[in-house]
């Protein structure tokens, strides 16, 4: 059974144009319904190379139109460059780079992970989670595609990435039960996207100022956020988006040279909220064997401006 946060789904592949069969091994593609039918994404090319999944390549890359991506597999599949027109949006970080490191932040905290089953530590899950730490394995790789799959060993899980290139950057997440119970489904995006003085940052109520040094987190309200505007000094400006009735819970931390030096915003759509799996603000449960599907976009704002409204 697949689940699109509580709903069937029904085919949000095909709402997006990509195709019916695409981001799985199954042959049951990413169908995950059809709200997000307006994102107008062209279809996906018929040639797609396969990649044995006994090799793993130390760098993944792909490019389509204005985007370049560059994802390590092995590096717990972290996309490490997100270049638009050339111009790199995601932190590079300080030169830490510790992929056995039992905390997240003494690992190297640059590029964009996924967090799953959790950020915030608990009795039992590791800081950050374990996504971040564990090989990803390859499943397609093309010029405009990049798909691969990681599994959990302190929980059952397994997620499945599919990201695609043309106008925009479309991802599609599958996330499923392995195990032989069921389990709340928790997955947070964790872009680390670059940080500066005075960038715009759309987000409701306006976002805090955070001071040299400093670092801060705050949460959108549930449900009733679909996207957050960023545009940075050079004029160059993207929009996250995502479906609220899927993800609907969203944190913004932004670390102003906090943490030995970061400057660095991410925005984390996630299924669950509180940075953990949290009875308070649960994640969908998902019975063994069934499946949670939803996706994300990022798309170039137009014109160069700064400061405009």
């Amino acid at each position: 059974m697949t689940k699109t946060c509580g709903r069937t789904g029904d085919g949000l592949a095909s709402g997006l144009g990509l195709g019916a069969t695409i981001g799985d091994e199954e042959g049951d593609g990413l169908g995950l319904g059809t709200a997000t039918a307006a994102l107008e994404v062209q279809a996906a090319p018929t040639r797609i190379a396969q990649v044995a999944t006994a090799r793993m390549r130390p760098v993944v890359k792909i490019a389509a139109g204005r985007w370049q991506l560059e994802a390590k597999p092995e590096r717990g599949g972290r996309i490490v460059s997100l270049r638009l027109d050339g111009e790199e949006l995601l932190d590079q970080g300080i030169g830490v780079d510790q992929p056995t490191a039992d905390r997240f932040v003494d690992g190297g905290a640059f590029g964009w992970d996924e967090m799953v089953p959790n950020v915030d530590e608990t009795d039992t899950l590791p800081d950050h989670g374990e996504a971040w730490r564990l090989p990803w394995r390859v499943l397609r790789a093309a010029g405009i595609e990049v798909a691969m799959s990681c599994r959990g060993r302190v929980l059952p899980w397994e997620l499945t990435r599919s990201i695609y290139l043309r106008d925009s950057l479309i991802a599609l997440y599958a996330y499923r039960n392995v195990g032989k119970e069921p389990h709340q489904a928790y997955w947070c995006a964790h872009p680390l996207f670059k940080f500066e003085t005075g960038m715009e940052i759309g987000v409701p109520g306006g976002a805090p100022d955070v001071a040299d040094g400093k670092s801060s987190k705050l949460f959108l309200p549930r449900g009733g956020v679909d996207g957050v505007r960023l545009r940075w000094r050079s004029g160059r400006g993207i929009e996250m988006s995502w479906d609220p009735a899927l993800t609907p819970y969203v944190g913004v931390w932004i670390c102003n040279g906090d943490l030995g030096g970061y400057r660095q915003i991410a925005i984390e759509p996630a299924t669950g909220g509180n940075d953990r799996p949290d009875p308070a603000a649960p994640p969908p449960v998902l019975m063994p064997g069934e499946t949670l599907k939803w996706w994300l976009q990022i798309r170039p704002l137009e014109g160069l401006s700064f400061g405009a409204s």
